[in-house]
């Protein structure tokens, strides 16, 4: 099995670990992100409402498109930084550096290597995610979608290839600022771990990889928060004025928020995004260290 193969597949199991953490944790953010200022008191009204009036299934609505998206996404942002990480590695043995291997990456490259992993990511979490939000924040008693397949056949039979990719500029610059941080707070800890100890990385406790993957969720959301309440505005919104679209692009999304909401709407949802990344995120590592080091001694 290549070592690409291998990394796809580690990165999978990371994907569907994250989803199944995540995601009751996901819709609650989403639901304050996009509902108008005042709609909820907080998170635990939010949820409230949530499990009161759609029941305790309502918390994995739009599970089947993340398990099966983001999946595949998070095997794609794996794939993408370990290749990225081997590329720069070969750098570094023919300048020199690194370590015997040139694994040792500095901080400038593995923040390039995660940069390319989000933007690699982003070509399919865009579309995943922008028919999860839909199914996430649709009526119950009402719904216009039956279902991700259903969503997807509508969008794009009603406004093609661009529906489908809705926000999508913002999604890429969201993934390729945020995942730099990411992968480049995990790493310096990995080799913090290892320089310390003296061990390999399959050496490492996986307890470690659950608490460096839920600080380097911390690091993520702490950067790329306001962005993602963009990113939702902007995949909520209508597909043209006389679907009840409010904003013209990204920029005027920016501008309009700001002007009527003020700065609290940049923020709004973050109490669950912050409990539900410890989990998931360490979760996603904890699933892709596990599996790297079964596939590895295959």
């Amino acid at each position: 099995m290549s070592s690409t193969v291998k990394d796809l597949t580690a990165g999978t199991a990371g994907g569907i670990a994250q989803v199944l953490v995540g995601q009751p944790f996901d819709i609650v953010k989403v639901r304050m992100q996009t509902a108008p200022a005042g709609t909820y008191s907080g998170m635990l009204h939010c949820a409230g409402g949530i499990l009161k009036n759609e029941g305790p299934l309502a918390f994995y609505k739009g599970t089947l498109t993340p398990l099966l998206g983001i999946g595949v996404c998070v095997s794609i942002q794996f794939g993408a930084l370990e290749w990225s990480k081997r590329y720069f590695a070969r750098q570094n043995v023919l300048n020199g550096r690194g370590g015997p291997d040139g694994m040792a990456l500095g901080s400038g490259q593995l923040f390039v290597s995660g940069m390319f992993a989000g933007l690699a990511n982003g070509v399919v979490s865009g579309p995943v995610e922008h028919i999860r939000i839909r199914l996430q924040t649709q009526s119950a008693t009402n719904p216009v979608y039956a279902g991700p397949w259903d969503a997807m056949k509508k969008i794009y039979s009603s406004n093609g290839i661009a529906g489908i990719y809705k926000g999508q500029v913002v999604t890429l610059w969201r993934e390729a600022l945020g995942y730099g941080i990411y992968f480049w707070a995990y790493e310096k800890l990995m080799q913090r771990e290892m320089a310390k100890k003296g061990i390999r990385r399959d050496q490492v406790n996986p307890a470690n990889a659950v608490l460096f993957g839920a600080a380097a969720g911390y690091a993520l959301w702490a950067v790329i928060y306001p962005i993602d309440m963009i990113k939702s505005r902007m995949q909520t919104d209508g597909f043209s004025p006389s679907t009840g679209q409010k904003y013209k692009s990204t920029l005027d999304c920016v501008r309009t928020v700001w002007r009527t909401e003020g700065l609290p709407a940049f923020t709004r949802g973050l109490g669950p995004t912050l409990i539900r990344s410890p989990f998931a995120n360490g979760a996603t590592f904890l699933g892709f260290e596990l599996a790297s080091r079964v596939l590895n001694n295959l």
